[in-house]
């Protein structure tokens, strides 16, 4: 099953529309403020999450009209939105989860949103953050990008852990072997460029995070 949340950060209508053009999802979630951009552009979401504290209220009654299910939260909780959703993503069986509206103006939230890819991650789900110019997910295990697939131009990896330990790169420009990357290593693991057919990403220990972008 293939699960796309639409959450409440900066969105691209353009990329939005031909990113689900792009791909066959089973189940749409809209979350807050991403059910405001479901309802510009016509999408039907198969579920509404969220404590409705930035959506007009005019739009939510619109939706309590119809039959789509309606989940809505306290605005004192310890999850956010976005981490709700993914809980729930998880509970109905996803084998895919990708995330649009994860970006926005707050680094708090979008940090926050890269630390709750670990949701998806414990339960060995495919999980991506996603805009017109990025992707982003994590990895705890061995992870291949081939160049025709590739997301954008370049390919750069952090470490989410305090380390990643063994960490092998091939196929970039920038190779690595046997290196241990850390969470303070600045800006070390940014901006490669797979010149290969395939990059291939090895390490032994440790949680990375993968980014894959374009220049605007």
């Amino acid at each position: 099953m293939k699960t796309l949340i639409i959450s409440g950060g900066k969105i691209n209508q353009n990329f939005l529309l031909s990113f689900m053009k792009e791909n066959n999802f089973d189940t749409i979630i809209g979350v807050d403020k991403g059910i405001e951009m479901c309802y510009q552009l016509n999408i039907i979401p198969s579920v509404l999450m969220g404590d409705f504290d930035s959506i007009k209220e005019s739009v939510l009654k619109k939706y309590e009209e119809t039959d789509i299910e309606i989940k809505r939260f306290k605005p004192e909780k310890d999850d956010t939105d976005t981490q709700m959703a993914l809980y729930y993503a998880v509970q109905i069986g996803s084998k895919e989860i990708a995330i649009v509206g994860g970006f926005g103006s707050r680094v708090d939230h979008l940090l926050g949103n890269i630390q709750s890819l670990c949701i998806p991650l414990e339960k060995n789900i495919l999980c991506y953050m996603v805009d017109e110019n990025n992707k982003v997910m994590l990895l705890k295990d061995s992870y291949e990008v081939k160049k025709s697939e590739q997301f954008g131009n370049y390919l750069s990896l952090l470490a989410l852990s305090n380390e990643v330990t063994k960490l092998t790169v091939t196929g970039v420009k920038y190779p690595l072997y046997e290196y241990t990357l850390t969470n303070h290593a600045g800006g070390f693991g940014v901006s490669n460029e797979i010149l290969k057919e395939t990059a291939r990403i090895e390490f032994d220990t440790g949680i990375l995070i993968m980014i894959q972008s374009r220049d605007e």
